[in-house]
């Protein structure tokens, strides 16, 4: 009985420890497997990460490229602003200047003009050109003196006109030198051997009279185009200057009266006053002084034109007529000048 009873037990006992053991190996393979899947996971989680890493750096890198392609198309519109800002004042600068030059042209132009009309007789003898009478008085013209202030030559007789004479020129090789020279650099410098002779021959003696002092204020209003030359209202000379005063003008106005020059400091029916620059003192001057002045003016205008590039003539047009202004300075220093015979 108890052999049975310990046998028993053996073999409860062997059937408890088949048990362990086979519960303990499974438990180990459930173990084995688990950490199988475990560092399965871990490597996926670590692939994923860095998958993340990657991701996300390349985001980082996208938003840096973002944000500089942001900054450099803000710059580089700024940029095209600020080059279309400085274009636009640019353009206005330009337009402003060329502006400018435009109203300097038209006034050079109006300037030329009233040259030409204060360079020209405002009566012309209508005896020398027929071509001035209307049809209806050509054969009725009225004798009229010449508008030269100086005696006129008599008519010459048909026989004596029958020899026709024209005007020659021939040009001094000097003095065309002295004006090349000068005309590769042209300026107002009289220390130019062009305009040193010129000051010397013909503007320094035009512009020379009795009141020296007031002839040099003259001579430096010219060359610095200050000097304003202006017509007398008939009015506008008071009876203190007058030595004589006339009524019964045209429309019953003042007639002109005789004054002194202040240039010459004789007695004249004085026309015309002059200006120096800013000045509110007005100086009468005579026929014969307004004549002097306007030629040395016409020179020194003319001058001034070329300096700045206005005159298109050659070389040799140009020297004709800076001759023949030099003579019109010489001809009214002489006392030679037209007038209005009105």
């Amino acid at each position: 009985m108890l052999q049975d009873e310990a046998e028993a037990q053996r073999r409860e006992a062997y059937s408890v420890s088949r048990l362990r053991s086979s519960s303990i190996e499974i438990r180990e393979k459930g173990t084995e497997f688990l950490r199988e899947q475990l560092d399965e996971a871990q490597k996926e989680l670590k692939l994923k990460g860095e998958e993340c890493e990657r991701l996300s750096h390349l985001r980082n890198q996208l938003e840096q490229e973002l944000e500089e392609l942001t900054a450099s198309l803000f710059e580089e519109a700024h940029k095209m602003v600020r080059e279309a800002n400085v274009k636009q004042a640019t353009a206005e600068k330009q337009l402003k200047e060329a502006q400018g030059k435009i109203d300097v042209l038209q006034a050079e132009v109006t300037a030329l003009k009233t040259l030409v009309l204060t360079s020209t007789p405002s009566s012309p003898n209508r005896q020398l050109h027929p071509q001035l009478l209307s049809p209806g008085s050509r054969g009725h013209t009225r004798h009229k003196s010449a508008t030269l202030t100086l005696p006129q030559l008599q008519s010459e007789s048909p026989s004596e006109n029958a020899h026709i004479s024209r005007e020659e020129k021939e040009l001094d090789s000097m003095l065309f030198a002295e004006f090349l020279s000068w005309r590769e650099k042209p300026s107002l410098d009289r220390s130019s051997a062009f305009l040193s002779r010129i000051y010397k021959e013909d503007i320094g003696p035009c512009l020379s009279f009795t009141c020296s002092e007031l002839s040099h204020s003259v001579q430096n209003a010219v060359e610095n185009n200050f000097l304003t030359i202006e017509p007398v209202a008939l009015t506008a000379i008071s009876t203190d200057k007058a030595s004589t005063v006339e009524f019964g003008g045209p429309n019953g106005c003042r007639a002109p009266v005789e004054t002194k020059c202040a240039l010459s400091g004789m007695s004249h029916l004085c026309r015309h006053r002059i200006k120096l620059g800013d000045k509110e003192n007005y100086y009468y001057i005579s026929p014969s002084s307004r004549a002097r002045i306007t030629a040395v003016c016409n020179f020194f205008t003319y001058i001034r034109y070329i300096q700045q590039g206005l005159v298109r003539h050659d070389a040799e047009q140009m020297f004709c007529e800076v001759m023949r202004l030099r003579r019109e300075m010489s001809v009214a220093k002489l006392g030679f000048f037209f007038a209005d015979v009105n």
